[in-house]
């Protein structure tokens, strides 16, 4: 399933100390509970994701922000790709259909500090698992310290999210032309390590970002989640 350029209008990640507990929730979400009514109907619902075996990409659509402490980096390109499974494992009866994605990349990063350099590196097994429902949903999983985001000069840290296991993070899904993903201040765990400067007893962050998908098989299709 390629993920031709994922269009994150604004992908902000918000080092924090206090979400944890809700960091925790993302990352084990496989492992929770439905509570009751529209959790339990997201976990049952048959879904579908079309065009079967359809390579799709995303691309970065404004910034991608992430902040950590009195430091925010902006990057202005990302992008990601991926593949819709074949039929018929582009359809499950009672749950997501999951498939890989490419580690999404960010380029063109600035520091809002004077004297700061940012980098960030994506790496390993990045997986998306698509939910019919009201509203439809996907989950991005990415895997143990799948990201990384560095600065240097005045302020050298580096901040890991998804320190110690993969983390899930999950966002609403749109069907149109294009279709869009959108991730509203879901919380991942991270790991904030450097000297003077750096928010060494952040233990959380927030991700908010949308994404538009796109068919790089056939420009003329569009990717939906359908039951």
């Amino acid at each position: 399933m390629s993920t031709r350029h994922l269009h994150a209008r604004s992908l902000r990640i918000v080092v924090t100390g206090i979400i944890a507990a809700t960091a925790l929730l993302a990352a084990g979400a496989a492992n929770a509970t439905p509570r009751s009514g529209a959790a339990a109907q997201a976990a049952a619902d048959p879904t579908t994701v079309t065009p079967a075996g359809d390579e799709y990409a995303a691309t970065l659509t404004g910034e991608a922000t992430f902040t950590a402490g009195s430091v925010t980096v902006t990057c202005t390109v990302s992008e990601a790709t991926g593949q819709i499974p074949a039929a018929p494992g582009n359809h499950n009866d009672a749950g997501p259909v999951e498939s890989g994605i490419n580690p999404p990349t960010y380029d063109s990063c600035t520091a809002s500090l004077p004297g700061v350099e940012a980098t960030v590196e994506t790496t390993g097994d990045w997986t998306v698992s698509m939910q019919n429902g009201a509203p439809a949903t996907a989950g991005l999983t990415m895997p143990t310290a799948g990201f990384v985001l560095k600065t240097s000069g005045l302020a050298a840290c580096t901040v890991t999210a998804a320190p110690t296991e993969a983390a899930t993070v999950t966002g609403t899904w749109t069907n149109g032309s294009p279709s869009t993903l959108a991730f509203d201040d879901a919380a991942v765990p991270v790991k904030v390590e450097g000297g003077f400067g750096c928010p060494t007893s952040a233990t959380s962050s927030d991700f908010s970002a949308t994404y538009e998908i796109t068919d790089t098989t056939d420009p003329g299709a569009d990717v939906t989640v359908t039951s």
